[in-house]
């Protein structure tokens, strides 16, 4: 898992390289001359989170409509939705899960222009799909996946980046992301932080916008990793109820960034402190710090030392990051 975390500047310097960029583009362009009406990603696990931010980035860059798939809906239930008018986009690092495949099966039947953003460009998935985007994160050592996820995020940001119009400035900006990466995961604290909290029984997970997915992201990592329950919240929702339960003995790892999503996380860190919360920030001026970036890239980022503090703390409680009990790398489901 170590060797995983420590090669994402380098799979983001791939990704962005001119050829891989350009089959991205031209997979962009086609989406753009079809002009779908709403978007709706399929995924499981890790790459629901990466799916997650994809519908963050159709909404707030692209003004389409987008959500999540319930694949049991079709494999289970035999619901055949009209997706005539949209982009229904699987996401799965091996492309190998039935479920998926089945829903763009079923979708490309009914018209829609069906995509497979995938780290196996051989797999079930990308053949079932009349797009597909290989994500190039080569393979990955451990169970619990880190490169194969952030390769996800970037080729899904590049993928609407393009279909938007990509523009020198956004183009300068994503070509900083590898530099970005390998400086952010540089400092030591998530190995202090892994000490520090050896015992917890329970941590909360939080951040609103583009943050959220990174924020579930960390949780199922520490799940993964060292079985200690971890709760997911958007800022929002955790205001709903769920900060009754935050106390000094419950962490909070709260990812506040530049922008909107992080301005709106003042209130939440208000209230957290309120109820004496041992909070943790993530971001440019946070206790696990990440470089100053839009919000739209802050996802590529701010994982970063959400990984290291996972994998640290499965050791720090003498677990083994890279085999967790009971998880294999692919998981059928249908």
């Amino acid at each position: 898992m170590a060797a995983d975390i420590a090669e994402q500047p380098e799979v983001y310097a791939r990704l962005l390289e001119a050829g891989r960029a350009k089959a991205i583009a031209e997979v962009a362009r086609k989406i753009a001359e079809r002009g779908p009406q709403h978007v709706v990603f399929t995924a499981r696990g890790t790459s629901d989170h990466a799916a997650l931010y994809g519908t963050y980035l159709a909404e707030i860059r692209l003004n389409l409509a987008a959500g999540l798939a319930s694949p049991s809906a079709i494999t289970l239930f035999g619901a055949r939705p009209d997706l005539s008018h949209a982009l229904v986009v699987g996401v799965s690092q091996s492309g190998g899960s039935p479920d998926l495949t089945e829903v763009i099966k079923v979708a490309r039947e009914s018209g829609a222009l069906t995509l497979a953003v995938t780290n196996n460009p051989e797999s079930a998935l990308a053949q079932a799909a009349e797009l597909s985007i290989d994500v190039g994160a080569g393979h990955e050592r451990a169970v619990a996946a880190t490169k194969s996820y952030t390769a996800e995020l970037l080729a899904l940001l590049m993928l609407v980046e393009n279909i938007r119009g990509m523009t020198d400035e956004v183009r300068r900006e994503l070509g900083e992301i590898p530099e970005l990466a390998a400086r952010t995961m540089t400092g030591g604290q998530a190995k202090e932080f892994a000490g520090r909290y050896r015992f917890a029984a329970r941590m909360v997970t939080t951040g609103r916008g583009y943050a959220y997915p990174s924020a579930r992201e960390a949780a199922l990592k520490l799940m993964e990793t060292s079985y200690l329950p971890a709760l997911a919240f958007s800022g929002a929702d955790l205001l709903h109820g769920p900060l009754a339960m935050t106390q000094p003995d419950v962490p909070v790892l709260a990812l506040v960034g530049d922008g909107p999503g992080g301005r709106s996380m003042r209130d939440v860190l208000t209230r957290l402190r309120e109820q004496r919360a041992d909070v943790v920030t993530v971001g440019p001026d946070g206790l696990l710090p990440v470089p100053p970036v839009e919000e739209k890239y802050a996802p590529l980022l701010e994982i970063l030392p959400l990984q290291q503090l996972a994998l640290e703390l499965a050791l720090e409680r003498g677990e083994d990051p890279d085999a967790p009990r009971g998880l294999q790398k692919v998981t059928a489901t249908m």
